[in-house]
């Protein structure tokens, strides 16, 4: 089969502290005349060397920490940025959403911004009114439609966006990480509608997540980026294995993939049982203790705050099954130090054996402070003599559930 999409020792090369910009004739004469000296910048490749194929209908993930290379990938394969070197074949049309309300037009409405937008993508205008209800009950937005785009909210910008770039039926459809912008609800209908373009309609997705659950249930081959170069291409499964287990590498601190403001940092994580003892793996059905040490770079001496922080728990191929949270939890105290300890205890810890991995997030009066992706991970081991009668596999599912049989 013919391959839709064919990347050759791509690169891209950047110059740190400038903007991208294209050398025109009348740069070189002033240049000429006036000698002027050009400025040195440190050269910066954001990719180096990508070579895949995408076949038709095929749902690609792409997957790495923040700085591997993805959103630029994602830009040249758009026709939005040119690469350096390299070669691109590309035999379909392409719609992406890379960036909230790319091609919208603020003081617009919602109706014309549905237009203006799918016009941008390559649209005619009977094509785009063919689809216009369809996108409009898509992005539930039928009583915003008539407002000005510039009073939508970031949720109702992407909904706006990604129903008029899934709708407008490109073969190709490029979605970066803005589906996360979205409620829970939302992304589960984008997912459900990628994976109907990809099976059903026969159209090609590229998806870049860092929720490798969402890029475990649409895509079935995935790369991995690291650095701008793909160190992994493969089964999505083993490709995911691959990159949680490369933040297993670094200290939390010294971790440069973090997001948030900083003035409150994570620093440290480590694991104890139920008599004190530091652990690296807990017992199913006995107490779990999570410790996590923070600290603020503020001089001021006073405490800090209404700060809050959550745990989520991802399974072995990066799926939330739980979350923890101190948002509304009565034992938090209002006011803490500037450094200490967050002590997490889960009572008889209900999960079945296999490995697990902690997102966390902190929040300082309603803004991130810090927020790390798999930032630890710990193991669950599972022993006989439990109500189960037997250990249980990792094929039961993640949890126990304490249960009782009888007969009548």
């Amino acid at each position: 089969m013919q391959s839709i999409i064919q990347v050759e020792k791509l690169s891209k090369k950047f110059h740190i502290g400038q903007k991208e910009h294209y050398y025109s004739l009348r740069d070189s004469l002033v240049d000429a005349i006036t000698f002027r000296q050009k400025k040195k910048y440190d050269i910066f490749w954001a990719l180096k060397d990508i070579n895949f194929e995408v076949q038709p209908g095929e749902a690609l993930g792409i997957i790495g920490r923040n700085g591997a290379g993805k959103s630029t990938l994602l830009k040249i394969l758009s026709q939005i940025t040119p690469p350096t070197t390299g070669r691109i074949k590309i035999g379909g049309h392409v719609a992406s959403l890379l960036e909230v309300g790319t091609g919208f037009h603020p003081e617009l409405t919602g109706h014309e911004n549905i237009y203006l937008n799918g016009a941008i993508l390559g649209m005619s205008r009977k094509e785009i009114k063919r689809k216009f209800d369809e996108i409009v009950t898509f992005a539930e937005i039928e009583k915003f439609l008539n407002t000005p785009v510039k009073r939508y909210s970031s949720g109702m910008y992407v909904r706006l966006a990604f129903a008029v770039a899934a709708h407008l039926e490109p073969e190709i459809l490029v979605i970066d990480e803005v589906l996360a912008v979205g409620d829970v609800q939302f992304q589960r209908k984008c997912l459900n509608k990628m994976n109907e373009i990809s099976q059903k309609d026969d159209r090609t997705v590229l998806f870049v997540s860092h929720n490798t659950g969402a890029i475990q249930t649409l895509c079935e081959h995935c790369i991995l980026l690291d650095q701008g170069k793909i160190i992994m291409q493969g089964d999505t499964p083993r490709v995911i294995e691959k990159y949680l287990r490369t933040f297993n590498d670094t200290i939390l601190i010294d971790r440069k993939d973090r997001i948030g403001k900083g003035e409150i940092r994570l620093t440290d994580v480590s694991f104890e049982n139920s008599a004190g003892e530091e652990v690296a793996s807990f017992i199913s059905e006995k107490d779990a203790i999570l410790k996590i040490r923070y600290e603020s770079v503020n001089n001021s001496d006073t405490d800090l705050r209404d700060v809050d922080i959550g745990i989520g728990i991802d399974d072995s191929i990066g799926q939330r099954i739980a979350g923890l949270s101190t948002v509304g939890n009565k034992n938090f105290p209002d006011r803490i130090k500037k450094s200490g300890l967050f002590i997490c205890t889960i009572k008889t810890l209900p999960l079945n054996t296999g490995r697990f991995y902690l997102t966390l997030i902190l929040r300082h009066k309603g803004e991130i402070m810090d927020w790390i992706q798999q930032a630890a991970f710990f193991d669950v081991e599972n022993l006989q003599n439990f109500n189960y009668g037997s250990s249980l596999s990792r094929s039961d599912g993640p949890f126990l559930i304490n249960h009782l049989w009888t007969v009548q």
